[in-house]
């Protein structure tokens, strides 16, 4: 089998982790795995690749200045990615992200090959901008497949589209846990994690916070992640006073040590597709806490079992519910044990069959 994966960058982010997933999954089967990406080789990929994956960085990920410039490097971009699909001549390609999936299906247009196009978001809420959005409408027909992480999603597409339609969450990965009970482990650190940008929420997250560290004051929040929100983010601690109790720790390769040496995990985001980070704390161990937003906190997080939801964007409701499990060890023990069973409910090879079994379909 021949896949084809395009995506614009390999960076920190969820989507870049499930496209590094897929490929390296495959590769390890002796499928013939071309990553493409729409960014220069100058950038190494974040996530480590198989090494019998082929990393194809192809360079049109230039910033336009204007309405035609932007409209001549898409079609440049549309061009280069043509050719290098024809060049490949994979069997099916998978492509990742909006933007990135509009100008997939314009490249491969005619060329009878499937296309499988994956939103990294919900749809509903993601700000991609009044064109892109056209654009999503206009070729996403053209798709064999349409991947969204969550049955909400479905009804932002027209009839025609949903017939395309496939819900495949993201797959969890086991992490190395620790014994939360253990007496050594003390930190009193809350944790979150995520790109420093307004869809995290990260604004609410300190005032929740702020709330609760004057009767907490053995307890402090790091957030792992960054972004072109972190000035103001720092502003903001600076202004409540909490430059000694929140840290802004950028990106780590070490995200598992990060949840090792944590307490609680809280999510504050506006909205989600199929959040990583929340999966990932869960398998490591964590006692969580996240925003019913929409969406998929409500489908990972069993409420009261191996997390807490609150209502979405109430800080208030937020710094209870964080009040709650600071106060309360014996159930953030509980929770936490709990949340290990998410590996089983999302495993690798029960989400990968979904989408060897959409593959095994288009390749007939």
């Amino acid at each position: 089998m021949r896949i084809s994966i395009i995506i614009y960058s390999l960076g920190s982010g969820g989507a870049e982790r499930v496209a590094t997933t897929l490929a390296n999954y495959w590769a390890a089967k002796h499928w013939e795995i071309n990553l493409m990406v729409l960014q220069d080789g100058l950038n190494i990929p974040f996530y480590e690749l198989h090494s019998d994956v082929s990393y194809h960085p192809l360079g049109v990920s230039c910033k336009s200045a204007n309405l035609l410039q932007a409209i001549s490097l898409n079609i440049h971009r549309v061009r280069v990615l043509r050719a290098s699909i024809l060049n490949l001549s994979p069997d099916v390609i998978i492509s990742f992200m909006c933007e990135t999936n509009v100008i997939t299906l314009m490249a491969s247009a005619g060329l009878g090959i499937p296309v499988i196009v994956r939103e990294a978001n919900d749809p509903r809420n993601e700000p991609i901008g009044r064109i892109w959005q056209v654009l999503r409408r206009l070729t996403y027909t053209s798709a064999k497949s349409v991947i969204l992480l969550n049955k909400q999603s479905l009804n932002y597409f027209s009839v025609s589209i949903r017939r395309q339609v496939e819900i495949i969450p993201n797959a969890v990965n086991a992490f190395k846990s620790y014994n939360y009970c253990s007496d050594t482990h003390i930190s009193k650190t809350i944790v979150s994690v995520g790109r420093l940008v307004r869809q995290k929420g990260y604004d609410i997250l300190l005032e929740a916070f702020n709330l609760v560290a004057w009767r907490n004051p053995d307890w402090t929040l790091r957030i792992y992640g960054d972004g072109p929100l972190r000035s103001s983010i720092e502003a903001q601690i600076k202004a409540l006073g909490l430059s000694d109790r929140v840290y802004l720790e950028g990106v780590t390769k070490n995200i598992s040590d990060a949840y090792r040496s944590s307490d609680l995990f809280v999510m504050s985001s506006r909205f989600e597709g199929f959040p990583n980070s929340l999966c990932e704390a869960m398998a490591a161990g964590l006692p969580v806490i996240s925003f019913d937003c929409p969406t998929g906190p409500s489908v990972i997080i069993r409420h009261g079992i191996d997390g807490l939801l609150v209502p979405q964007e109430d800080t208030w409701a937020l710094a209870e519910a964080m009040e709650n499990l600071i106060a309360d060890r014996d159930r953030r023990e509980a929770f936490g044990e709990k949340a290990k069973e998410v590996t089983l409910r999302f495993s690798t090879p029960q989400i990968m069959s979904k989408w060897e079994e959409i593959i095994g379909r288009l390749v007939q």
